[in-house]
């Protein structure tokens, strides 16, 4: 494929909620663009975009793609993302490198979270957007109904472009509102005269000449409605609405004429801001000719090319069989094979320019987020941000052959799905895969199996409670024992006195009169630590107690560090059992950002997960609730509140304290704790 100028290119993120038709909407773009011969169907597990055997199992998109369609001199690169919550980081980073966004309804349900959430993030991005109804063809849909919906949600700069002929069974094609045809078909000539003079209308109120124009009466011209709308397109101020139905290749044509004439090119489009040698920020500006500037946004592991580095070139070219620095790194990448990926095969190129986008396979320590540049202006892009998950589970090999696999399988698919962190909770031992929630990581744990052949096996991490004491007691031990030879003598008398919360361990001596002499009482000390490692109660690690060794004796043959260790240790645990223990639990701090309508369910929710409300704080149409609530009340909270909210709400937590387990609850954690032991 020769490369296009850049002010010919389109790049567009494709973003709905699951289900909406996005898979569907590339299939026939690449149909009849020539690019494959036959539509494939998500049914049938045979498309170019879900191509995964994760993805044909699901009937759906768990990761970004990127499909190139070139027509007429223009190419258009679409980023098919994921619609489903857990693989949001993919939307993430397929936003940071287009220029503009077309979002998915399904003409049957209109605008549902998935929407919301699209929509808010082109808002904060600044990203001119579309909104293309799609399934015009089934039942129930109803195109009045759902561009009523769009503008009760987003507001009146929606403005339909196109009518449909037709809805449901009976939607057969589309009439452009920008470019009337001669003949106005008879049943949309009524509806036709009123959005033609909404789009002048929503035209004119973003440009000052043109509302001086309209409002004395003069016709506006049909050039100066197409520069109007692109200008109040690119900033923000109009958002088109068109409609189709992908998988009867209906209105797919009119949504490619519509991206090539309307949205931005990478020249016009909204410039990242990069960093040069001295730090300086400053607003890119690309061009074809100056030295290179590339970013990766995504990486794969390909079965058949190995690890596959997508990028967005901004400035320069890439070329075959070159080198290019990583800023990032600080190192040269040697660059092979460039390709140009189509789902599982990828096209053979030799040059990448200004504002395309491509594939490098096999670099040596690329990742995503780094940047490509020439070594003598290096610059660099500034990373993703992915979206923070707080969803836990502990991993574990099926089998001893898959211990050597794990650390380095999940480390690679960390690699391939930033969004995701691979952990070790030290507390517990617990290796930990924490990430969006349960769909992304048992994906995740399907791809280590097929890809790098190791079994993993999932359950619900340890929680790390503690143990400690509420009241101070005296114990004493004498460790003696004779077998011929040197004996075993330590006699140790032990006062310990539980601490203020989070004060972790004291030791100290009052001894006197060298009744313990002073070489043995690290070794007292030694023979507690280690005992504190395990609790009387269920086993759980010791913390806030201070241990003091006031007397004790000794033998001038038979004693010994080990001696005065294993006194101290048996002591220490007599004494424990003796000072009322009582068991810890973590609580975290949890932060939830909900819709003001769920706000009663997230309230009543983390009163029943022995929450404390600490305050909430009301924004716009949101609200922010805080609350201390107990970390085994809240490991499976990504579902809980996905469920409370229909998807609208989000959350973070952060370790804060530990508190007394409530009695009630005591003994069944010391029994689990006991029946996870004897397994």
């Amino acid at each position: 494929m020769p490369n296009i100028d850049a002010g010919q290119l389109r790049n567009v993120a494709l973003l709905s909620h699951s289900g909406a038709g996005k898979t569907s909407l590339c299939e026939t773009l690449l149909f009849n663009t020539k690019a494959v011969t036959r539509i494939g169907r998500v049914e049938d597990g045979n498309t170019v975009s879900d191509y995964e055997a994760e993805e044909i199992k699901r009937g759906g998109s768990i990761q970004t793609t990127l499909i190139s369609c070139s027509r007429d001199g223009y190419k258009a690169n679409f980023l098919d993302t994921p619609g489903y919550d857990d693989f949001f980081g993919e939307v993430v980073s397929a936003l940071r490198v287009v220029e503009s966004a077309t979002i998915l309804l399904a003409a049957t349900s209109g605008v549902d979270v998935g929407t919301e959430r699209s929509w808010s993030r082109c808002e904060a991005q600044g990203l001119p957007r579309l909104l293309l109804v799609n399934k015009m063809d089934r039942e129930n849909a109803s195109f009045a109904r759902t561009v009523a919906d769009i503008q009760g949600s987003f507001g009146g700069q929606c403005v339909p472009f196109q009518l449909p002929l037709g809805d449901a069974q009976d939607f057969k094609g589309v009439v452009s509102v920008v470019h009337p045809p001669a003949d106005i078909p008879a049943e949309v000539a009524d509806e036709f005269e009123t959005a033609r003079e909404r789009l002048i209308e929503a035209v004119a109120e973003s440009d000052d000449e043109l509302a001086d124009k309209y409002l004395e009466g003069e016709e506006l011209t049909d050039a100066e409605i197409v520069a109007g709308a692109k200008a109040a397109i690119l900033a923000g101020n109009l958002v088109p609405i068109l409609a189709s139905s992908a998988t009867q290749n209906l209105g797919v044509d009119e949504y490619l004429d519509t991206i090539q004439e309307f949205f931005p090119s990478p020249e016009e489009g909204v410039r990242p801001v990069i960093k040069d040698a001295a730090g300086q920020e400053t607003e890119f500006a690309g061009d074809s000719t100056g030295p290179l500037a590339a970013f990766v946004f995504k990486t794969t592991a390909d079965p058949f090319v190995g690890k596959l580095s997508l990028f967005r070139v901004y400035r320069g070219a890439i070329n075959s069989n070159s080198e290019v620095w990583n800023s990032a790194r600080n190192q040269t990448e040697r660059i092979g094979q460039l390709y140009l990926p189509r789902g599982k095969s990828q096209e053979n190129i030799s040059e990448v320019a200004a504002g395309d986008i491509g594939a490098i396979g096999k670099l040596a320590a690329t990742v995503t987020s780094d940047t490509l540049c020439a070594r003598e202006q290096p610059v660099a892009f500034a990373p993703i941000e992915f979206p923070r998950g707080y969803y836990s589970v502990a991993v574990a090999p099926a089998t001893k052959a898959d211990l050597d696999k794990m650390s380095t399988s999940l480390a690679r698919i960390v690699e391939e799905d930033p969004s995701l962190r691979y952990s070790r909770d030290v507390d517990t031992g617990d290796s930990l895969l924490t990430g969006l929630g349960d769909a992304q990581i048992e994906v995740a744990i399907d791809r280590i199996k097929r890809k790098f052949g190791a079994d993993l096996v999932l359950r619900r991490p340890r929680v790390a409670y503690k143990e400690t004491i509420t009241r101070v007691t005296n114990t004493e031990y004498r460790h003696k024992k004779q077998s011929g030879g040197h004996g075993q003598y330590g006699h140790v008398l032990l006062r310990l006195e539980p601490m203020e919360r989070d004060n972790g361990f004291a030791f100290t001596s009052e001894v006197v009169g060298g009744r313990v002499p002073r070489e043995y009482i690290p070794a007292v000390e030694k023979g507690v630590v280690k005992s504190m490692e395990e609790g009387v109660l269920a086993g759980f690690p010791v913390v806030d107690l201070k241990t003091v060794i006031y007397d004790g004796s000794y033998h001038d043959v038979d004693s010994s560090g080990m001696s005065f260790e294993i006194a101290s240790s048996q002591a220490f645990r007599k004494g424990m059992a003796d000072a009322s223990p009582i068991l810890l639990e973590p609580i975290v701090r949890l932060t939830v950002n909900v819709p003001d309508a769920y706000t009663g369910e997230i309230m009543s929710d983390l009163n029943g997960k022995r929450g404390r409300i600490l305050g909430m704080t009301p924004g716009d149409n949101y609200t922010v609730v805080e609350a201390e609530v107990p970390l085994s009340e809240v490991q499976r909270y990504a579902q809980d509140m996905r469920s409370l909210t229909q998807g609208r709400g989000s959350y973070r937590l952060e370790f804060d304290h530990y508190e007394p387990v409530p009695a009630n609850l005591e003994q069944r954690v010391i029994e689990e704790a006991k029946r996870a032991r004897e397994e």
